[in-house]
């Protein structure tokens, strides 16, 4: 698989890209090509992709959504780890509750309307 360096910040500000590929659980498909990747691994390869850049904001328009359930869980941990760790603001779009729950706040669209304003509790 490729992760190419398109944009690059100051200072070698990029990750290791086995280090990503590890916290994402993809480090044995490392050299292999897309079309040998499961669903769910090409979508892991896309949030590799969008963090090797280490960028401050990641958008994440349902990153769980070809993913069974422990796999989700697993990937809403890397993305929890990353907000805690390393300050990374995720931006997540899902209809996953159970991966909404991670979240330290909270907006439920229905109808293309907020419902409720923003919802911010402590992480389970």
């Amino acid at each position: 698989m490729v992760l190419p360096f398109t944009f690059f910040k100051k200072e070698g500000a990029a990750k290791e890209p086995l280090e990503i590929l590890r916290s994402l659980g993809l480090e044995k498909r490392m050299n292999h090509l897309p079309g040998q990747l499961s669903g769910g691994e090409m979508q892991r390869v896309a949030i590799a992709r969008a963090l090797i850049n280490n960028p401050d904001i990641l958008l994440a328009d349902e990153p769980t959504g070809n993913l069974d359930s422990k796999r989700s869980q697993e990937i809403g941990e890397v993305l929890k780890r990353l907000n805690e760790k390393e300050g990374l603001t995720v931006l997540l779009v899902t209809h996953n509750l159970a991966l909404a729950k991670l979240a330290d706040r909270t907006v439920e669209l229905r109808d293309g309307r907020i419902q409720d304003g923003v919802h911010s509790e402590p992480r389970e």
